[in-house]
């Protein structure tokens, strides 16, 4: 019987440790060697507190209470143990323990819980993802799809799940099929697919499992929004470029004493919050300068908004500035419109050419400037709002405020910092360096070789009184540098055009050409030509300069850019 009895401990897989009444180790088979890593030699006749110091067994023999089924570490591993008391005669003379090891069984859980965790999170990755995705076996069989396969097909799981993986296909080649074909992934593939037929393209790639091929998994998109959102990305662009500040003070050229002088008064009212009046002619860069400050302060990296006061028609002016709310007249936008100072908000707004602004408006831009708030046409609310105002203008403002025509309230209020931008007739040292910059840029532009300009030629666009100033000084040079040769790199003086043959200009002596033409054209044709023509021939005599154009052609400088628009003109013709 005993060694019926040992033969059973010796072969049991469970661990059996047993000590006597005193605590001494008298019993240790070999699952519980291979447990714990002791050798019965080594712990026989051993107190147990010495080699399990975690063991329980003297509690037990003290107490007499069995203990089943514990979680325990025992010599560092995970084990599951029953501990009970041995009785001979009605008293206690040992103790007992039974274990396992469940260190592989908890790793089994662990990694059960893992995939678990891994699941939950594909689940939420597919759910969540706005690409179409659909998993097929390595039979071709549809096995899943996320919501966004639904909602791009317009199939349902129904119809998918455990159909081969053409039924979506309505127009082109399965990319699974290939995948499964060639054991390689295919991309941007072109397929109509789903209810609706929708051009898509679509990406695939093996499912390798311990170097098995298991299946395929495809990545849909709409050809159709990809499109769409190209399209807005355009426009995006189109409107960051127009609201983006894109120069710096090291992009203004200033070699003579006026101009360095300017430059650094500029930079220090950009770290002012105070209001910039740019004050000078057409064409002197004030723009430029309203940049460079915008790029210096601190608000340089919220939104700059350029604004020609000029170029908006004067009934939209105050809803383009401040916005409006829905039916607030006919047409309005339904919900309204985030005007321009909302746009600006923590950043800056430049009004260019603010002496064109009507007096109704000049009332609601004063309360924007004290009050730091507006209110949108059509609204009874105000919203506040945090923006530098830089403003420019090239007509006499205090002559303005005399007649009435500029509140004069506002005037103070715009003219805390006044910055006097001078002529290029009165910084001539800057026309070399102007132009030698000019030159640069045109290179690229015409494809030229440009390197300097000759003695001659320089000294008479210096002896020039540039009315137009620098708009007109660019306009010139671009044209001059049409007429050099792709590998000549000097500008000489033959390649200057006729600007410089007297007060007839580009035109001529004759002013509005002869036209040729059938004889037959109506009288409203002939007008409209004639307009066009004389309204290009001012420009390119003014250089460019629209408010010198509309005074020679006593027209309002309102009416000038819409006779330019209409005619498709700019001041660089």
């Amino acid at each position: 019987m005993d060694q019926l009895m040992e033969a059973i401990l010796q072969t049991t897989k469970e661990g059996v440790m047993v000590v006597n009444e005193q605590g001494f180790i008298i019993l240790f088979n070999s699952a519980a060697e291979l447990i714990t890593g002791w050798l019965v030699k080594d712990v026989a006749g051993q107190p147990v507190h010495k080699i399990f110091p975690e063991s329980r067994l003297m509690d037990v023999i003290k107490s007499g209470q069995s203990e089943m089924e514990q979680h325990q570490q025992l010599s560092g591993v995970d084990i599951i143990v029953s501990r009970i008391p041995l009785m001979e005669e009605d008293r206690i003379a040992g103790a007992a323990a039974v274990f396992r090891d469940v260190s592989e069984v908890t790793d089994l859980s662990r990694q059960i819980d893992r995939l678990k965790e891994m699941q939950s999170l594909l689940e939420g990755i597919l759910h969540s993802t706005q690409d179409a995705i659909s998993v097929c076996d390595e039979n071709g069989i549809h096995v899943l799809i996320n919501p966004a396969y639904t909602r791009l097909t317009g199939l349902s799981e129904e119809e998918i799940i455990g159909k081969p993986v053409t039924v979506d296909i309505v127009d082109g080649e399965s990319i699974h099929l290939q995948v499964l074909k060639t054991k390689r992934p295919v991309s941007n593939a072109r397929l109509s697919v789903g209810r609706h037929q929708k051009d898509i393209i679509a990406s695939a790639a093996p499912i390798i499992v311990d170097g098995e091929l298991r299946g395929s998994v495809g990545i849909l998109q709409d050809l159709t929004e990809m499109k769409k959102l190209s399209r807005e990305l355009m426009l995006a662009r189109q409107i960051i470029r127009k609201l983006e500040a894109k120069y710096t003070f090291d992009d203004i050229i200033a070699h003579d004493s006026k101009t360095k002088l300017l430059v650094e008064k500029g930079k220090q009212a950009a770290m002012t919050p105070a209001s910039i009046l740019l004050r000078g002619e057409s064409g002197t860069g004030k723009e430029l300068f309203a940049h460079a400050i915008h790029n210096l302060s601190e608000r340089r990296y919220n939104q700059f908004v350029r604004v020609n006061c000029a170029a908006i028609n004067e009934n939209l002016l105050e809803s383009e500035l401040f916005g409006y709310e829905e039916g607030a007249f006919t047409g309005a936008r339904k919900g309204g419109k985030n005007g321009l100072f909302l746009e600006a908000h923590n950043g800056t707004i430049f009004l260019d050419e603010i002496a064109e602004i009507p007096i109704s408006t000049q009332v609601k831009l004063l309360r924007v400037l004290q009050e730091k708030e507006i209110m949108p046409v059509g609204s009874t609310k105000t919203m506040n709002v945090d923006v530098r105002v830089i403003t420019a203008t090239n007509v006499n403002l205090e002559r303005a405020v005399e007649t009435g025509k500029f509140r004069e309230d506002l005037y103070y209020r715009l003219n805390v910092i006044p910055i006097e931008i001078p002529p290029l007739r009165e910084r001539k040292k800057d026309i070399q360096p102007l132009v030698m910059s000019l030159i640069q840029k045109y290179n690229q532009e015409y494809g030229r070789s440009g390197q300097g300009i000759s003695p001659e030629a320089l000294n008479r666009l210096s002896a020039y009184e540039w009315p137009g100033n620098v708009r007109e000084l660019q306009n010139y040079i671009g044209r001059a540098m049409l007429n050099m040769k792709i590998n000549e790199t000097m500008l000489e003086e033959r390649h200057l055009p006729r600007f410089f043959d007297g007060a007839q200009g580009l035109a001529g002596k004759s002013g509005v050409q002869q036209m040729d033409g059938p004889k037959n054209r109506h009288l409203s044709a002939i007008v409209k030509e004639v307009e066009r023509q004389a309204i290009e021939e001012a420009l390119q005599r003014n250089g460019g300069n629209r408010s010198l154009t509309a005074r020679e052609l006593n027209i309002s400088i309102r009416n000038l850019y819409y006779k330019m628009e209409k005619y498709h003109l700019t001041s660089n013709n």
